[in-house]
């Protein structure tokens, strides 16, 4: 057990660029990468320009507000293949026989599903270019909101990988994702917590400081970015990206 820890650990960038490219060229020869990104742009920007003109105010508040809560249906679907699809079609054992580290060829698909998700998200920049022709948006709000929106998609896609990594099937991979990262944003609100402290004196507001996102995002989100919530996102994501690696050194030499 310790073996397998210790090569879990173990990665090698350059090992993985291989299934890096196979894995993002594989997005784009499918239509479906193109709807994805398409179904993306449309709802987001559509459910920001609808509040945007009533309310007249130039700032990107209202469509990183929506993120949150709309990325823990879109990133499952795009983390639900990363190994499912491999275990359905069989090439899961040809995967763990190649002369690579179970973690390189993790993290060759972890980065080229974020990779994807970065450029759904680059499509929606004319948003800012059209805020600031029409008026005087705040710069730093903007890009601590492109940078929470970031790193909230880079841990949702930890959780989809790693439960990707646990089953054979995409909707349950899908499902037990989105459930996965509806905990986490879950128990970021203040009244799951409230409601959690009056059955448990203190353990939702434990739970809402160590697993809830939503005030690690909020923050950076207002344009301020404190290393307490940097460090929240990356170290949760190294946790299951970790987590998956392991599963999956033990499954190679198990």
């Amino acid at each position: 057990m310790n073996a397998n820890l210790t090569r879990a650990l173990k990665f090698d960038p350059s090992g993985g660029l291989t299934i890096f490219r196979r894995e993002l060229a594989s997005y784009f020869n499918s239509p479906i990468a193109y709807i994805f990104i398409i179904v993306f742009l449309v709802l987001t920007a559509g459910l920001y320009m609808t509040p945007f003109f009533l309310q007249g105010q130039a700032d990107m508040r209202g469509f990183f507000g929506n993120l949150p809560l709309f990325l823990i249906f879109f990133i499952p679907a795009i983390s639900m293949r990363l190994w499912a699809e491999d275990k359905r079609s069989g090439t899961f054992e040809l995967l763990m026989t190649l002369p690579l580290r179970a973690a390189d060829v993790m993290l060759g698909k972890y980065f080229a599903a974020l990779v994807f998700y970065a450029i759904a998200l680059a499509g929606t920049l004319p948003i800012p270019i059209m805020l600031g022709s029409l008026g005087n948006p705040d710069g730093g709000a903007i890009l601590g909101g492109y940078l929470a929106s970031l790193l909230l998609g880079a841990l949702y896609l930890s959780v989809g990988i790693f439960v990707s990594g646990l089953v054979r099937d995409q909707i349950t991979a899908f499902i037990l994702g989105m459930i996965a990262c509806f905990f986490l944003y879950l128990v970021g609100l203040d009244p799951v917590a409230a409601t959690v402290d009056g059955w448990i004196g203190g353990f939702g507001s434990f739970m809402q400081g160590a697993f809830g996102l939503l005030g690690h995002y909020e923050s950076m989100q207002r344009g301020v970015v404190l290393l307490a919530d940097l460090a929240y996102f990356i170290t949760l994501s190294v946790v299951f990206l970790l987590l998956n690696a392991y599963w999956l050194e033990g499954r190679k030499h198990g």
